[in-house]
């Protein structure tokens, strides 16, 4: 039990004892939280799973409890194709960006000395994020379109007889622009995570006769697992949820989940993007479940 006293000012007055129970106390500490999330992410998502079930027309919505929603969504050949599409992109960005995410903390934590020098380096990471989004995507455009740098210096060189096509407008040209927009979001975890590693670990199994690559194999990469997590989840649920990039850099030849569902907006669709919402929202649920069953993130958190 806790004790809550009040005591009066100037003239004495009798003390007033409230007796809280410990686990009340603890409910009350984290109302604020759930009140906030309950505004700002529970009832928002209450929300989406309600219209997803009414009708819709090519002008206005009905409230109304229907599931054509759902088997127009699951049961169509093309959406699935989209979903393929869209995990396919998740697939190939998320391992490009570990590959490159992990060797780049890597070297910032184990080859860089100072600190100084690595906040130095980690800021260098950052300030492509003093530019928004779209101009760094768009950035990509004059560098691999036709007539751009990489072509014109190809064809200049005699490398290539023509400009390439595929470079621009393709899904090489999507993977290639969400890998440069969210490496850093796999960098900055997998970073942490190796900062926190015990040195004298390192320099055990150095006196033990292990190898670089051994204790990178046996030391380092265990240790860093659950960064690794954290960078996954990041990167997974911001190409899922990307639709700009799809837009832009397939110059409206790919498609994705995101994209399909700002399509299906800007038609006043809005129960069906609704449900395309949930069924994304469920699938992406599963693969951080499943992602949190492989390596436990609460070593970080």
């Amino acid at each position: 039990m806790v004790e809550v006293r009040f005591l009066g000012v100037g003239k004495p007055k009798p003390k007033r004892v409230i007796r809280v129970p410990l686990r009340l106390v603890s409910y009350l500490q984290a109302t604020p939280l759930m009140l906030i999330l309950g505004a700002f992410l529970l009832l928002p998502i209450l929300m989406i799973g309600t219209v997803s079930f009414w009708d819709y027309d090519f002008a206005q919505m009905y409230p109304d409890f229907v599931t054509f929603n759902y088997t127009e969504t699951l049961g169509s050949w093309v959406t699935w194709k989209i979903y393929f599409n869209t995990l396919k992109f998740a697939f190939i960005v998320w391992g490009i960006t570990l590959f490159v995410g992990f060797w780049v903390a890597y070297f910032l934590a184990f080859h860089v000395r100072t600190s100084t020098m690595q906040s130095v380096l980690f800021l260098v990471c950052t300030v492509p994020f003093l530019t928004s989004n779209i101009i760094r995507m768009i950035s990509w455009i004059p560098v691999l379109g036709r007539n751009g740098l990489i072509n014109t210096a190809l064809v200049n060189a005699g490398i290539v007889p023509q400009p390439i096509e595929w470079l621009l407008y393709s899904d090489f040209a999507v993977v290639l622009a969400m890998v440069h927009l969210y490496t850093l979001f796999m960098v900055t975890p997998i970073f942490n995570t190796m900062m926190r590693i015990d040195r004298s670990l390192l320099e055990a199994a150095r006196d033990a006769g292990a190898s670089g690559w051994q204790i990178l194999t046996n030391v380092i990469i265990p240790l860093s697992k659950p960064g690794m997590a954290i960078g996954t989840i990041f990167v997974v649920t911001l190409v899922m949820a990307d639709f700009s990039t799809v837009q832009v850099m397939s110059g409206g030849q790919s498609a994705s989940v995101a994209l399909m569902m700002k399509n299906q907006m800007s038609l006043l669709q809005y129960p069906a993007a609704a449900a395309n919402a949930v069924v994304l929202l469920a699938l992406v649920l599963l693969m951080v479940a499943a992602i949190l069953r492989v390596v436990d993130i609460r070593k970080e958190l």
